[in-house]
């Protein structure tokens, strides 16, 4: 080899180890990266707060980084890459999903057990009575799918029911002007609507439909292939923090933490709370076994593929049973 030979050599076996180098530390540094999980308004989310308040998630081991967000910037922001994770619902996991960005739910927090709400007026006596009438709701969100399953439940054709679509928020005025019939809609706004209109009541809950509305920890798939000792940890603490909520002795002090991270006082957040089905590992087991009933996530997921489609959120039912990862919860 010459001496100009041999020079090259040298300055391309320098280059080359630079290279590798960085990338390595590159690769170091995500690895030692804390993981980013969105949470925001709901029980089940809002439950995270006693892990990170107690310091439990250092004594497993793991650095995460939770950020509070509004519940629909919370997806945005997942969709965007900032975050590894995020607190969604079964149904918003495959709208993100369907908009260009996977996402993989490898624990539920929760189902929601009553704060999802169709309530109609004093002359309303039951779903069926909604039939030639209006109902007032945020057309693709999760009280939608709600009132869609109300209807089916009670024999009502969809047909027979003129949708007014209307902020979430908004809803509890539209009832109270008159010109519909019901609204769907979720807490708090389902407690604000009962106020505003005097005789008003619950004609339908998610009480009544357990399992339609699962929650959970949706992660970037990048992330679980990465660091999925990590999530499996994520997963025993979970279960810690729900039986600390579920424990009489300590559930007060697990409400006052929850109600504290909201603003609320802790009487009216217990309220909020005894509408969720919280979920312990035990329980995530169970409904990650495929079944078709709401009773388990993939019968729950089909459901609400359907309601995605009929609804426009996305032209072809997905693959559902790619969104959904039933090992994290066995320590798998």
């Amino acid at each position: 080899m010459t001496a100009s030979k041999t020079q090259r050599f040298i300055k391309r076996t320098a280059l080359a180890t630079l290279i590798l180098s960085t990338a390595g530390l590159h690769i170091s540094h995500a690895q030692a990266a804390p993981l980013k999980i969105g949470y925001s308004d709901w029980p089940g989310f809002v439950a995270w707060q006693i892990a990170i308040d107690k310091g439990w998630l250092k004594e497993a081991g793991v650095d995460a980084s939770f950020q509070w967000f509004d519940y629909s910037a919370s997806l945005d922001a997942f969709a965007a890459g900032k975050l590894d994770a995020v607190g969604a619902t079964n149904g918003d996991m495959l709208v993100t999903g369907a908009g260009g960005t996977k996402g993989v739910m490898v624990l539920l927090t929760d189902y929601s057990s009553g704060n999802d709400m169709v309530i109609g007026t004093p002359a309303i006596k039951s779903i069926k009575d909604l039939a030639g009438k209006s109902v007032g709701v945020e057309r693709g969100l999760v009280d939608h799918l709600l009132l869609v399953n109300a209807l089916k439940k009670n024999g009502v054709a969809e047909s027979s029911v003129k949708l007014v679509n209307g902020k979430t928020n908004e809803l509890p005025q539209v009832l109270a002007s008159g010109s519909v019939a019901a609204v769907a809609v979720w807490q708090p706004v389902a407690n604000q609507t009962l106020k505003a209109v005097a005789g008003s009541h619950p004609l339908y809950t998610s009480a009544d439909a357990p399992g339609l509305i699962y929650d959970g920890i949706t992660v970037n798939p990048a992330s679980l292939a990465a660091k999925r000792a990590d999530w499996i940890k994520m997963g025993k603490v979970w279960d810690r923090v729900v039986k600390y909520i579920n424990d009489p002795k300590t559930q007060p002090d697990a409400v006052r933490i929850m109600s504290g991270r909201v603003g609320v006082a802790p009487a009216t957040y217990q309220h909020f709370l005894n509408g969720t089905h919280l979920l312990d590992l035990t329980a995530n087991q169970k409904a990650m076994v495929k079944g078709k009933g709401f009773d388990s996530i993939y019968g729950s997921t089909y459901f609400v593929n359907q309601f995605n489609v009929t609804t426009g959120a996305y032209k072809q039912l997905l693959n559902a049973d790619s969104f959904i990862d039933p090992n994290v919860v066995h320590g798998k």
